[in-house]
Order: C-alpha cells, then structure tokens, then sequence
C-alpha cells in the first residue's frame, strides 16, 4: 500500500500529472519539459525527483541530454499510467500536440 500511496501522492500534482503525460509520449530532457509547462529549471527538477523517487520514471543520459521516461517494468505504475491516459483535459492534450513539435537542438 505505500508504494501505491507514493505514486498517488507524486500525481496529485497538476505539473507532475502534465510531465507523467507528456512522457507518455516519448522520453524528454528538462529543457523540453520546461519549454512546455514554462516553470523554472529548478522547479521542473524538483518535480522530476519526486517522480523518480516514486519509481515513476526513470532516466538516461544521452550524449549531453538526460532523458527521462517512464518506467514501464513495473505493474502497479503501468495500471495507474493507464488510468492517467484516460485523462480528458484541454490542457493535457495541448501538452502533447507541443511535446510532439518540441525540438531540443534549438533550445537545450
């Protein structure tokens, strides 16, 4: 039951729920992420952490990128994942169209 606490309590934030979402769509970097929610780099990291620290993502570094994405390996993230997806809200969908436009190159 922690564990599904711990997930729960890391998604009751709107600016989690927007990143757990965008991520969904592909893995990012922090500077995509901040590019589409617009908060400061120190605050888009600290929600990362909470994310990772509840074993909802993971991440990787990539050349001069650390990516993060989802953790897909585990069962119980994966059933509350898909319930995150079901999710009809204006501005999660405006997330994904600008998380499949964002280009790191120009503003990393």
């Amino acid at each position: 039951m922690n564990k599904f606490l711990k997930i729960m309590k890391a998604l009751g934030d709107p600016s989690r729920l927007r990143i757990v979402n965008m991520l969904s769509l592909k893995p990012m970097c922090v500077c995509e992420i901040r590019q589409i929610i617009g908060s400061s780099m120190s605050t888009i990291s600290n929600h990362l952490k909470i994310l990772r620290n509840a074993n909802i993502i993971t991440s990787e570094k990539e050349e001069r990128f650390i990516n993060y994405h989802l953790r897909t390996d585990d069962e119980l993230v994966n059933k509350v994942l898909h319930l995150v997806k079901d999710i009809s809200d204006k501005q999660l969908q405006k997330d994904l169209q600008k998380a499949k436009k964002v280009d790191r190159v120009n503003i990393c």
